[in-house]
């Protein structure tokens, strides 16, 4: 759960199935305290139910449109009150979620939920479609300054690499045209390893795409691949020969990218 700061309120954002939900408990605090009643009065109205009518037959597929047209011919007559657990349960929408507990209330779909701004107070809206932006921005920066840690930790560990196959591998001597032949083959060994192609085969395949195979990894791969080359120089230091090491390297990257697609601490480094 993660909050925004709007005209003094504290208003939740939680994610639910990678989409964000807008608490709109919170939201109804600004027109009073009686939330529940404020977000009834909102959903009674004929435009409101057009709308997330429309919403839910375009994201979801089990949305009983029967029910739907019901309540939509029932809105406006006398003592009808259309709540958010009774949407829910006659329509099995899932636009809005209703809860109990810690961080229980009424949440909705963030188109919905400034849906529901606009209908509290046009600057209202404005002030939290400003704050959403910015907890996004945020996100955003957060997740690529992970990627770049993950990316500049691979290649941290690929000096280690390159020192085994210098100090192993390379003859003395050598020019440095045909050393940086031997350092690629090599950085081929990981790339068949892991990606089960090599950079050149990766290039002629993204003719239009900047920069290599590893600029387009995502966190798992990048961690799986500081590992593969910290055990590549190792193996390099034992002498086993490049085409075992190839075969035992891919092994090993079967196992590890299994463990880490399991592993949630990883998961949250996306």
């Amino acid at each position: 759960m993660k909050k925004i700061i709007t005209h003094g309120l504290q208003i939740a954002v939680i994610k639910n199935n990678d989409e964000e939900y807008i608490s709109l408990t919170d939201m109804a605090k600004f027109k009073g305290q009686d939330t529940g009643l404020i977000i009834s009065h909102w959903l009674t109205t004929k435009y409101t139910v057009q709308f997330m009518g429309i919403w839910e037959q375009i994201y979801n597929k089990n949305f009983n449109v029967t029910e739907f047209s019901n309540i939509k011919n029932e809105v406006g007559s006398n003592g009808f009150v259309v709540s958010s657990s009774m949407w829910i349960k006659r329509t099995n929408a899932i636009g809005i979620r209703s809860s109990a507990g810690r961080y229980g209330g009424t949440y909705a779909h963030r188109d919905i939920a400034f849906e529901f701004a606009t209908w509290i107070s046009p600057e209202f809206k404005l002030y939290l479609i400003k704050e959403f932006q910015r907890l996004k921005i945020e996100e955003n920066e957060r997740l690529a300054l992970g990627w770049d840690a993950k990316r500049m930790l691979t290649k941290i560990n690929y000096r280690i690499h390159t020192d085994a196959i210098r100090e192993n591998i390379i003859p003395k001597e050598i020019s440095k045209i045909q050393a940086n032949i031997i350092f690629a083959n090599e950085a081929d060994v990981l790339n068949k390893a892991l990606f089960n192609m090599t950079a050149k085969e990766w290039r002629d395949k993204n003719p239009k795409l900047a920069g290599n195979i590893r600029d387009y990894s995502d966190v798992i791969q990048l961690v799986c691949l500081a590992n593969l080359e910290s055990l590549n120089a190792e193996f390099i230091r034992q002498g086993i020969s490049q085409g075992e090491r190839l075969l035992k390297l891919n092994e090993i990257a079967i196992i590890q990218m299994r463990s880490l697609l399991g592993n949630s601490s990883i998961k949250k480094l996306k």
